[in-house]
């Protein structure tokens, strides 16, 4: 049987994900011109003024939640992979068109990826089981059901030195850097690696992570190629 939740309480960091947002904002500012600057800029304003009010609720740790707060938080995340997919898109047809500078785009190429391994980790941890607030602080009994499988949810009947990490035994709970990493593995081999998607949402975020990823791969070496030759 699970693990109640200890009886201290405890809270995710609220500035691994701050710092992730404004890692992910600031690569989205300094892309090319020809990135529709005003449509940058228009979201990169927005993204900080949603962090406000995020700030002043859980200024250093997640312990609290409103119905507003978690509708303003998974917009911001949303707000973000949608502007890096235009920005992707444009990418697309910026490398496949062949007139602007070929080293300049293999550099706002790296920038919109990363931004996009960002801007979906944010979306899956506001995704999974409720959002970071409801993960920490609600009984397993109560949480929504889960987006994703870590591998901690399932080695709780292996040898002595996992188990004793598993969710089971040590009521292991996701936090940011979790959903970072299975968001790099994922956008690198296009595909689940340790952490298997449950939902139709989580897959079909998954899969159009991987599809970007594949499809900015594929260009890139191409024109690296083009420019090598």
């Amino acid at each position: 049987m699970p693990s109640p939740k200890s009886a201290a309480p405890r809270a995710e960091h609220r500035w691994p994900a701050v710092v992730g947002l404004l890692v992910a904002l600031a690569l989205y500012a300094t892309l090319p011109g020809a990135f529709l600057p005003l449509l940058r800029y228009s979201v990169i304003a927005m993204g900080l003024i949603m962090l406000i009010p995020l700030l002043v609720l859980n200024p250093r740790q997640m312990h609290h939640e409103t119905r507003w707060s978690r509708s303003l938080s998974t917009a911001q995340a949303l707000l973000l992979v949608t502007a890096n997919e235009v920005a992707l898109v444009q990418l697309v047809m910026l490398l496949t068109g062949g007139d602007e500078d070929g080293r300049a785009l293999l550099l706002a190429s790296l920038q919109v990826w990363v931004t996009n391994v960002i801007a979906f980790a944010l979306v899956y941890w506001e995704m999974d089981r409720g959002g970071p607030v409801a993960r920490w602080h609600r009984t397993r009994t109560d949480l929504p059901l889960a987006d994703f499988r870590f591998p901690q949810d399932e080695d709780h009947d292996a040898v002595e030195e996992v188990a004793g990490r598993s969710s089971v035994r040590s009521d292991w709970v996701a936090s940011f850097g979790d959903y970072l990493y299975f968001s790099l593995s994922n956008s690198m081999a296009f595909s689940p690696t340790d952490t298997m998607p449950l939902s139709h949402r989580a897959k079909a975020f998954m899969g159009l992570e991987s599809f970007g990823g594949f499809v900015l791969l594929a260009l890139v070496i191409a024109r690296a190629v083009s420019l090598l030759g």
